[in-house]
């Protein structure tokens, strides 16, 4: 099963898998919209493949077969700032409650 994958011009790390290079005619409009301009990033032989980066291969499959596309979107990275605040207002509890 070939697929051709597309990344977003708009969205960092948001890849969009079709069945046929170039042929974006079962991807929603509104989703071409927000996606932007497909920039070609690679043909893949998903009958070859394993695994993929960070999508779950068999929901691809189903997802190709069904609606004709698959869009991967960017993996939710750790918000360090919000973790360090966190982080900090535990060390200031643990080191101020004997006076």
């Amino acid at each position: 099963m070939l697929c051709s994958v597309y990344k977003s011009s708009k969205k960092v790390q948001t890849y969009l898998f079709i069945n046929k290079r170039d042929d974006f005619s079962d991807v929603p409009e509104a989703l071409m919209k927000m996606f932007g301009k497909p920039v070609m990033v690679t043909v893949l032989n998903l009958a070859t493949k394993v695994k993929l980066g960070f999508s779950d291969l068999d929901k691809v499959k189903v997802s190709l077969a069904k609606q004709g596309y698959y869009l991967q979107l960017t993996p939710q990275e750790e918000d360090m700032l919000k973790a360090h605040k966190v982080n900090m207002q535990g060390s200031d509890d643990s080191q101020g409650g004997e006076s």
